[in-house]
């Protein structure tokens, strides 16, 4: 059992796999294991949930730096980044970084007519005033490079170009603001210490509009009361793009995310980068001011597993992920193992 930040965490000596799937605090645990037994006992009433949706999508809100009104709830980063780009147009000039991740890159490359431009995440922000939307994670998940955020809040402002972040392998961790962007997408299960199935959309409320292809009774301004018939009667705010909740999934979002919504997420930032720079260093390699370490080596994944380490093989490379409730213990352990 370790403590970090004034919670426990039942994680294990060695584990720096929170880019694949990060742990509870035991209290988010507890609360996901009570709905499981309420659940179980028959005592589980489908209203009982609200007051996590709530909660969860108001600390979601507050850890990007946006009000509760323009989040939505899903329960993918894909499923969300798709009503995005269901809405775009033939001809729309898009910008993603190569490689990122396949959630935010697939639902574009579905729609016909499409041009996808992809191009070194270096490039991303230089290159973003010559296209009309840029769709790229905050962090990258392979490598755990980050974006020029700067780059491309001014070519939204100065050019008017789209911003679409994926924060999935950087809210939690990272202090970033992002109420500027068009969209923000998330998933919960990484850096957010939530279950799968709990994903969030915040929408900017000059961002095109989006129409609601998964548009359904959760959705409505008043759920309980809308779910037979027509006329259709949608929130007015971002919960008219809701997919009904997963309820588990909410339960443990609601607990670990308000949590984390109180830290001073530059202290956890500076825990986070500060022990994964020290593994840079003790390595050989440049500080990179990220939580995710990449280091090449094609033996290198094998090392670290041997010596009890959980980490994850990324584009040929061993990945390590440093949360808030890892220590300079892991850090040891990673450099013993790698020699």
């Amino acid at each position: 059992m370790r403590s970090a930040f004034g919670a426990s965490f039942d994680v294990p000596d060695g584990y720096l796999n929170t880019a694949s799937i990060g742990v509870p605090p035991t209290f988010a645990a507890q609360a996901v294991t009570e709905a499981v037994a309420n659940w179980a006992s028959g005592r589980a009433k489908p209203g009982d949930f609200d007051e996590h949706v709530v909660a969860a999508r108001a600390a979601f809100g507050r850890l990007i730096g946006v009000g509760a009104e323009r989040v939505a709830i899903g329960a993918s980063a894909s499923q969300l980044v798709g009503l995005v780009a269901a809405g775009v147009e033939p001809g729309l000039r898009v910008l993603v970084a190569e490689e990122d991740f396949t959630s935010l890159l697939f639902p574009f490359a579905a729609q016909e007519g499409v041009e996808i431009t992809a191009v070194d995440l270096d490039d991303v922000g230089k290159l973003a005033p010559e296209h009309d939307l840029v769709a790229v994670s905050v962090v990258q998940s392979a490598d755990g490079r980050i974006a020029d955020l700067d780059a491309l809040r001014r070519a939204r402002e100065e050019r008017g170009t789209r911003v679409l972040l994926d924060a999935t392998q950087s809210a939690g961790w990272l202090p970033q603001p992002l109420d500027w962007a068009d969209w923000v997408v998330c998933h919960g299960y990484k850096w957010l210490l939530a279950p799968r199935g709990a994903a969030w959309l915040a929408v900017h409320p000059d961002a095109p509009e989006i129409t609601p292809h998964s548009g359904n009774w959760y959705a409505a301004e008043r759920p309980w009361e809308s779910t037979y018939g027509l006329p259709m009667r949608l929130a007015s705010d971002a919960r008219r793009l809701d997919l009904s909740p997963v309820w588990l999934a909410q339960v443990g979002a609601a607990a670990s995310m308000e949590w984390l919504a109180g830290l001073d997420l530059h202290e956890v930032a500076a825990h986070c980068t500060g022990l994964a720079d020290e593994l840079r260093a003790r390595l050989g390699v440049e500080p990179a001011g990220s939580a995710i370490v990449s280091i090449s080596g094609t033996d290198a994944v094998a090392k670290l597993t041997a010596a009890g380490i959980e980490c994850a093989a990324r584009n040929g490379r061993a990945r390590m992920a440093f949360h808030l409730y890892n220590t300079t213990d892991d850090v040891e352990r990673a450099v013993r193992a790698l020699g």
